[in-house]
């Protein structure tokens, strides 16, 4: 990974690097990023929905309780920088809450989709500090016992970059990233949900619709029977709780639309080809060359940056595009 450093508009701000984490929602995000956060030496504590879990938590030696409340008075008190890690579907119960109690907290999120979190923040908590994220790590597992500290080590955390933002969390969102492992892409909201439409939400319906004619007749239980590594790994996120599919893809319905039928185009033309003359070169050597510029993008430029003139917000959102990762503040 090339670094360097690159001198960012904006105020000069510095995240405080102890800030205190309270995280709301422990299941595999969730309780990953309490490990993690308290592994990196931050203050943590969390909430989960379910008494079992929240248990489970204790048992592990993590401050995780069922009152949602509580865990935010305390977030307010220590100025704490609260994460959402809560499904889609969850979020506006909560942010009612953090309206009701700690209204002008500190506030990012984990949920895989920005524009409809942001919409919703802005509805039903228009008062709290909101930087929206969004880790880019995961497994087909889910819940407490599925977390690790390391999830998110080399991982991409998308932090948006939305002009208005409050830079002050942003460079807290950034610096939890950075704690955490990872490196941080900043995109608009909006530009981040057409990308994972295509590169995360996608590739669950395309496994589902994979291992469903894997599984079906005729051939009875022949095809899974001869199923190998291909089979393995192109269904491997279709192991995932329909639920959370669900809550994510459906969440992200008119940037999935047009990815859907980018797919549906490509699959067209190569059954026509395939009907007509056999050939299936076009299809497979686009998908070589797509996976080529993948794996040389997994090698991104590394920048270091300063928030210290106006236009910061917008020439981050450039590194973004440009496929530059953040991974840590310029000198």
């Amino acid at each position: 990974m090339l670094e360097h450093c690159y001198a960012l508009t904006g105020v000069g701000l510095r995240a405080v690097a102890e800030r205190a984490v309270c995280v709301v929602g422990t299941g595999l995000i969730g309780g990953s990023l309490l490990r993690a956060a308290e592994k990196a030496g931050r203050e943590v504590w969390g909430t989960s929905a379910s008494e079992p879990t929240a248990a489970a938590a204790r048992a592990d030696g993590f401050a995780v309780t069922t009152d949602l409340d509580a865990a935010l008075h305390r977030a307010a008190a220590a100025d704490a920088l609260v994460v959402l890690a809560v499904p889609l579907p969850a979020v506006p119960d909560v942010l009612r809450r953090i309206d009701a109690v700690a209204p002008v907290i500190r506030l990012t999120d984990a949920v895989s989709v920005k524009v409809a979190v942001a919409g919703a923040v802005a509805r039903h908590a228009p008062r709290a500090r909101y930087v929206g994220g969004h880790p880019m790590a995961g497994t087909a597992e889910s819940g407490w016992a599925a977390g690790n500290a390391s999830l998110f080590n080399g991982a991409a955390w998308v932090v948006a970059a939305d002009d208005g933002l409050d830079l002050e969390v942003w460079a807290d969102v950034a610096e939890l990233a950075w704690a955490c492992g990872a490196h941080v892409v900043p995109a608009a909201a909006d530009e981040h949900d057409l990308a994972v439409a295509r590169i995360s939400h996608l590739p669950h319906l395309l496994a589902a619709v994979l291992a469903a004619v894997g599984a079906g007749r005729p051939g009875g239980d022949l095809p899974l029977a001869l199923a190998a590594s291909s089979f393995a790994d192109g269904t491997r996120v279709a192991g995932t709780r329909p639920e959370l599919v669900l809550a994510m893809c459906e969440g992200n319905r008119d940037a999935l639309l047009a990815a859907v039928d980018d797919a549906l185009g490509r699959l067209g033309a190569m059954r026509g080809s395939l009907a007509s003359t056999g050939g299936l070169a076009a299809t497979v050597q686009a998908g070589f060359a797509a996976r080529q510029r993948w794996a040389a993008a997994r090698r991104p430029s590394a920048t270091r940056v300063r928030l210290d003139r106006p236009g910061a917000l917008a020439e981050l959102r450039e590194l973004g595009r440009r496929g530059d990762v953040v991974v840590g503040w310029a000198t």
